[in-house]
């Protein structure tokens, strides 16, 4: 009864702890393992406020374009917090800037003028895209260089072990089995940092495209109202 105890009070110990793995590491290991987790931080973060910011725009976006329809002067619907805060309404000024521009002096070339007002709206759609997916290369780069670095840490911490091993003298389980847990767990980490940001990126481009095409035919809906408007001029 006495060992039966023993064994039942010696159990816990024997979990696998990831604290314990990561302070009984070598410092290599732990500078691998602490970047990683620093980085995985990080990914989560952009998650986070990437996917507010994509449906606070998708939102005001969409209430901008209801109102700038249902209204006859678009002037009146592009205040300067739009313009700072809504993406369709930075596009739609970019229109209405050059095709102001392109009328203030009568109308010489109808044809030139939709072509400005046309690359005007384009250029406008693809800085918006551009801008939405800048940090989004972050999550490109710890998805494909996250797995790597862990591996960098799980070989330095197995090569550790066999350090050890010669050191003492001894083959035993006892002496390099906590050093490749250690080791191990460096990939783990780096897993866990990869996985997430390879399906985020994924998912993110996806949806910024997406946005993208629903802004440029938004703007090609302008350009054609603007193109009217250049027929009556």
């Amino acid at each position: 009864m006495t060992i039966s105890l023993n064994i039942l009070a010696a159990a816990p110990a024997a979990r696998l702890d990831p604290l314990t793995l990561f302070l009984d590491a070598d410092i290599v290991v732990q500078a691998v393992m602490f970047g990683l987790i620093l980085a995985s931080i990080y990914v989560w973060t952009i998650i986070v406020a990437f996917s507010m910011r994509m449906g606070k725009f998708e939102g005001r976006s969409r209430q901008y374009e209801t109102d700038f329809w249902e209204t006859r002067d678009r002037e009146s619907v592009l205040t300067k917090q739009q313009r700072r805060e809504v993406p369709a309404a930075r596009v739609a000024a970019a229109g209405l800037d050059e095709w102001k521009k392109s009328t203030s002096r009568g109308v010489v070339d109808r044809g030139a003028a939709r072509d400005r007002i046309s690359a005007a709206m384009e250029s406008q759609v693809a800085e918006e895209a551009d801008e939405l997916a800048t940090r989004l290369n972050f999550l490109a780069t710890t998805g494909s260089v996250a797995p790597f670095v862990g591996l960098f840490g799980t070989v330095w911490g197995i090569m550790n072990s066999f350090f050890q091993i010669g050191a003492q003298e001894s083959s035993s389980l006892a002496v390099v089995a906590p050093g490749i847990s250690e080791a191990l767990f460096a990939t783990a980490i780096g897993l866990f940092a990869a996985i997430p940001a390879v399906i985020a990126y994924n998912r993110f481009s996806a949806r910024v495209n997406r946005y993208e095409a629903k802004l440029q035919r938004f703007a090609d809906k302008v350009h054609a109202g603007l193109s009217r408007e250049l027929d009556k001029a």
